[in-house]
């Protein structure tokens, strides 16, 4: 899905997306969680989503921005949001997320609610003051949230050698007394095995808990990058030949004789006319209507927004020749 919808975007056909090449081991976060916990992702969960059953339709939707994306298409590519799954919609302004998440964590505890919030970041995003305000928040009110730093090794294009003096972003949630592990974030059963543990701590004794999953990132850090400008491509090889989470989980399947190299060919195969059907449905739903743009944001429009809508219908009248898709959906 990521490669498809990368290539998409580099043909115009979407805006912008961003892939979790190097960083796939974070799934096994998702299978140490239950479906009642509360997620607030990043912007690289989307394995998340895909194991609490968001389908290739959903992601397609939201991606294309049109008719059927839940967001109405407001919101950019790959800011997938879900009610159904408790998984909060993506927010763009880096670690917004992060306070939000211990505030939810704390309702779930007042409402006496036996589940947790999983809050996922990178390490540049361990960098903004909103990670700082909201792990003392989670630590002195005792809040069941579990704060998961994806280092990757890169904020954009600055290492994480020139972020921080420190050794990385456990140590800071030992100086907020905060319960603290470091795993290796390209190992599915270490990640799997330190949620799991991590959300019993954090139900049951209503701590917050950081995990440090160290990984790296081995794509663009999105359609708006180029690595090459900061990075060898022999350090990205070496890394996704010898370390990256998809090569090591299938070198143990196979070793225990439970997938071959067929079964990968005619995985590779169904999955990729699955997520092509998805893909080519989506392209064809038309845009969601104008009035979406200005509706349903608050419980009445704004006198501000009242006026920008009748400046822009007014427009759409007085161009019709440049709108015509858009004034056939108006009409309809």
């Amino acid at each position: 899905m990521d490669l498809i919808l990368y290539e998409a975007q580099r043909q115009g056909r979407i805006s912008f997306y961003m892939t979790s090449y190097g960083e796939e081991a974070y799934i096994g976060s998702a299978a140490g969680l239950v479906n009642e916990d509360v997620v607030f992702g990043q912007y690289r969960e989307s394995g998340v989503l895909l194991y609490r059953g968001f389908t290739l339709d959903e992601f397609m939707n939201q991606c294309y921005s049109n008719e059927l994306d839940y967001g109405k298409g407001r919101q950019m590519p790959i800011h997938y949001g879900s009610t159904k799954h408790n998984f909060h919609t993506i927010s763009s302004p880096l670690a917004t997320q992060i306070p939000h998440a211990a505030g939810a964590a704390y309702a779930l505890k007042m409402e006496g609610k036996k589940n947790c919030v999983m809050c996922y970041f990178g390490d540049g995003a361990a960098s903004e003051g909103d990670f700082h305000a909201a792990l003392n928040m989670a630590a002195t009110m005792h809040c069941p949230v579990i704060f998961f730093c994806r280092n990757n090794g890169f904020a954009i294009s600055t290492p994480t050698s020139e972020q921080y003096q420190g050794d990385g972003i456990a140590s800071r949630g030992i100086g907020y007394g905060i319960d603290t592990i470091r795993v290796d974030g390209n190992d599915v059963w270490a990640v799997y095995n330190a949620t799991k543990e991590a959300r019993r701590i954090a139900v049951e004794e209503n701590r917050p808990v950081l995990i440090e999953a160290m990984t790296y990132r081995i794509g663009h850090h999105s359609t708006s990058d180029d690595s090459s400008a900061y990075r060898s491509k022999k350090e990205v090889e070496d890394w996704e030949r010898l370390d990256s989470p998809l090569t090591r989980i299938r070198k143990y399947l196979e070793r225990k004789g439970w997938w071959s190299d067929e079964e990968e060919k005619a995985y590779r195969k169904e999955t990729r006319t699955k997520i092509l059907k998805s893909f080519s449905a989506a392209e064809k739903y038309k845009k969601p209507a104008i009035k979406e743009l200005f509706e349903d944001v608050y419980d009445k429009m704004t006198p501000n927004l009242v006026e920008q809508k009748a400046e822009l219908d007014e427009l759409l009248k007085k161009y019709p020749q440049y709108y015509p898709s858009v004034q056939e959906h108006a009409q309809n």
